[in-house]
C-alpha cells in the first residue's frame, strides 16, 4: 500500500498541466484536538498531485519526479466532508517543475494554498 492510498487519495483528473483529486476526511486524519484536519495532509495531498503530474510528463522517459520543496499555508480548517485538490503547473524546466496547489472544503472555500516544487531525475 503505498502513502497515497493510505490516507485516501483518490486522482480525478491528471495531466502534465493540471491534477484534481479529493480525500475523504475521516478521524484520522485529524490533528491531535480532533476538530480538524491536520496540516501535513495537505501538505502530503499537495505532493502527491505535483509529483503524479510531473510523472505524467517525465516518467515514459526514464525520469523519475520526487517532491524538492513543499511550502503550505493553512488558511482555514476542513472539519468533516471532503477534501478538493487541484493543481496547476507553473514551471516545467528541465530538472525542476513548480506547480501551484489549492484546496478547498465541500463548500468551495479555498482552505489551503501550497507551491510545491518537483525534482526531474534519472530513474
Amino acid at each position: 500500500m503505498t502513502f497515497d492510498a493510505l490516507y485516501g487519495l483518490e486522482l480525478t483528473d491528471c495531466s502534465d498541466t493540471s491534477v484534481r483529486g479529493r480525500v475523504p476526511v475521516r478521524s484520522e486524519l485529524m490533528a491531535a484536538s480532533g476538530d480538524h484536519v491536520h496540516g501535513g495532509v495537505y501538505a502530503a495531498v499537495a505532493e502527491a498531485l505535483a509529483c503524479r503530474g510531473t510523472d505524467a510528463a517525465v516518467g515514459g522517459n526514464g525520469q523519475l519526479a520526487v517532491g524538492l520543496s513543499n511550502l503550505t499555508t493553512t488558511l482555514y480548517p476542513i472539519t468533516a466532508g471532503t477534501i478538493h485538490v487541484s493543481a496547476v503547473c507553473r514551471h516545467r524546466g528541465r530538472t525542476t517543475w513548480v506547480w501551484e496547489v489549492e484546496i478547498a472544503d465541500d463548500a468551495g472555500r479555498r482552505c489551503a494554498l501550497a507551491r510545491v516544487t518537483i525534482a526531474v531525475r534519472e530513474r
